[in-house]
């Protein structure tokens, strides 16, 4: 397991998550994690953090899905746990993800305001209506294909509700492409094989107080897919 760390101080750590690895076991299935590259990396850092039930997550401080690749931040000790949670709570933290959707977005720019909840149907998934939790992302058009078959994004999620930016542009009828979950009859585009998002960069600041930025780079397929933006 190849995971590239990005940033790291004695209290907080910042990696480049690979697609397909999920951040922390769901107590039922084994397999490989974040967590558990973690733990072997850092043995000292087993008690930080917080229980999920019965589940341990050493370092983990938030997620982000399987399929998504790009940064994510860990804690090694309790006082960077706690620094980054109190952020998170207040939302101070700013993330930045870049995506590419089906269709094309008109709108250079805009905010997406609608509450997410769950899903009646599947309880898989979350669906973007009147009822729910608040939920805001903003965003802004990169590139879009000449055939304006693809729009590709910035996104900024204001709050951190599970799948967000998935469920946010389902609910404005462009999903993100290869989304197994909420476009799952579209043909997969530009190559992707796995959902096309990932966490390009993330502000926070550190124990000490001194404001950080740390991006991610691209993988090997969002780089093709960019490549036929040029």
């Amino acid at each position: 397991m190849v995971i590239e760390i990005l940033y790291e101080d004695k209290d907080i750590l910042a990696i480049n998550k690979p697609a397909d690895l999920i951040v922390h076991s769901d107590g039922k299935t084994e397999e490989h994690s974040v967590a558990e590259w973690f733990l072997k990396r850092y043995p000292e850092s087993f008690s930080v953090g917080e229980k999920l039930g019965s589940i341990e997550r050493p370092g983990i401080v938030h997620r982000i899905d399987r399929e998504t690749s790009g940064v994510l931040l860990l804690a090694k000790t309790q006082a960077g746990h706690e620094c980054l949670k109190k952020q998170f709570q207040d939302r101070e933290i700013e993330k930045i993800y870049h995506l590419f959707v089906y269709g094309n977005i008109r709108e250079d720019f805009g905010t997406i305001a609608l509450p997410i909840g769950k899903s009646k149907k599947d309880f898989r998934k979350k669906v973007a209506g009147e009822s729910g939790r608040e939920a805001r992302t903003d965003f802004k058009v990169l590139g879009r294909l000449g055939d304006k078959s693809v729009t590709f994004l910035e996104a900024r999620p204001k709050t951190g509700r599970t799948h967000q930016i998935r469920v946010h542009f389902r609910a404005l009828y462009h999903p993100v492409i290869a989304d197994p979950l909420y476009a799952s009859a579209r043909p997969k585009l530009l190559g992707f094989e796995r959902l096309a998002l990932h966490a390009r960069s993330i502000s926070f600041k550190n124990v000490d107080g001194k404001t950080i930025k740390v991006e991610a780079p691209y993988p090997l397929d969002f780089k093709r897919a960019l490549d036929l933006f040029a």
